[in-house]
């Protein structure tokens, strides 16, 4: 059997990106086709994310491939992109055939059908295979085996069974059509087997993410390196995820009878776009590009997020605070924005001190105790006279803050 070349794995990896390209704009095309009227912003901008969104993993895939034509995390993303493909291949189909030229084309129903379930393995391959095979294309060691099989069984039998449950195409572009491929006398056993597919899919995705967590103990050098990026996507997308969720709860946007506010659309969106982190975090990691950099970018991200929340909350006190005092000499407010603009400016820097030492402390402790060791010899060597004791004491403190295999001191006679 004759192995396929390297320029053919590539120009393979083309093929499925333009093929992606092709099918997103097909369906935006229909999609405006549908809409002859602007009737809600939003509803495009939502729809512009998530083309944009899906686009963003076979064209991180093709960039590896590009320099690694045999990386399987190249090729699982163009999986993830070709199955999104799929999926626009078949929902323009449907649409074409349901809405905007009923009857041109044959069974556009199937077409629906089969859009229907085709989320399972796109989103199913994202959440285990993707982080279980992160970022070497190899397990973590032969007992996580059985992880994989358990995946790959779930994704296909769920979708299988989605195609296979009556019922209304919810998700399809008529949401009113019923499913032609239904399977009517197995609709009780099909209801049961999908709950327990539906549990499965995320034990699967929980049993990877433990597998990827594992990994990251053990890894070390660019390994761990490339997991650090992973690991710091996965937090921003999981806190702005949490964000979105847990502010119109706190502020009870969801319950006003006014609808939801333009501030929570914007939230919204932002969470949703910002699982294009994951796709970028990878393509960065096994490209190696800057890579040594996310220390630097994660301790600046705390430090400076904190400062800024916190000079923020304090500037907002000080004015509500200085407008309450200042109110029976002025009713003008730009003293007390002036007075608060300027306490914060002062506090700034030796706020970003403590905050780069709480910081350093917390997630840097080695490098904290590197700078403390530093700073006491740096005390020491002012009063000590006796180069004896000052050697020994340069010799330990190199050893505590650079960890050499063997430290040697030459003093000129």
């Amino acid at each position: 059997m004759t192995a396929v070349s390297d320029a053919t794995l590539r120009r393979s990896a083309w093929a499925v990106w333009w093929f992606m390209v092709a099918m997103i704009s097909l369906r935006g095309l229909l999609y405006l086709a549908e809409r002859s009227t602007v009737t809600n912003l939003g509803e495009y901008v939502n729809e512009l994310g998530f083309l944009l969104l899906i686009l963003i993993f076979p064209l991180t895939g093709a960039l590896i491939l590009r320099r690694q034509p045999r990386n399987t995390i190249g090729w699982l993303l163009q999986g993830i992109g070709l199955v999104w493909g799929l999926g626009g291949f078949t929902d323009n189909y449907a649409r074409y055939g349901l809405l905007v030229n009923p009857g041109s084309l044959p069974r556009p129903d199937i077409a629906a059908a089969l859009n229907g379930g085709i989320w399972v393995p796109a989103i199913g391959l994202m959440g285990t295979f993707l982080i279980l095979l992160y970022p070497d294309g190899h397990l973590p060691s032969p007992r996580w085996r059985p992880v994989a099989w358990l995946s790959a069984v779930t994704i296909m039998a769920l979708t299988f069974t989605l195609y296979l449950t009556p019922g209304r195409l919810e998700l399809g572009p008529v949401p009113m059509l019923e499913n032609p491929l239904g399977w009517e006398a197995a609709q009780p056993v099909l209801g049961v087997v999908f709950g327990i597919l539906l549990t499965l899919l995320p034990v699967c995705v929980v049993a990877c993410a433990v597998a990827l967590v594992l990994r990251f103990r053990r890894s070390r050098g660019t390994e761990r390196l490339q997991l650090k990026w992973l690991a710091t996507a996965g937090a921003v997308v999981a806190f702005t995820f949490l964000v979105s969720m847990a502010v119109p709860l706190l502020t009870g946007a969801l319950a006003s009878s006014d609808g939801s506010p333009d501030w929570l659309a914007v939230l919204d969106t932002v969470s949703f776009l910002s699982f294009a982190l994951l796709p970028a975090a990878i393509g960065i990691a096994i490209l190696r590009h800057r890579l040594y950099d996310i220390d630097v970018v994660v301790n600046r991200a705390l430090v400076y997020g904190s400062l800024t929340a916190t000079l923020a909350g304090v500037y907002l006190a000080l004015v509500l605070l200085l407008q309450q005092v200042l109110s029976p000499l002025t009713s003008e407010s730009d003293l007390a924005v002036a007075g608060s603009t300027l306490t914060v400016a002062a506090l700034f820097r030796p706020a970003r001190a403590r905050f780069q030492a709480l910081v350093d402390r917390r997630f840097y402790r080695s490098r904290y105790d590197a700078a403390r060791t530093l700073e006491g010899f740096a005390a020491r060597l002012r009063d000590e006279l006796d180069l004896e004791a000052l050697g020994s004491d340069l010799r330990h403190v190199v050893q505590d803050t650079m960890h050499p295999a063997h430290v040697s001191l030459w003093l000129r006679s």
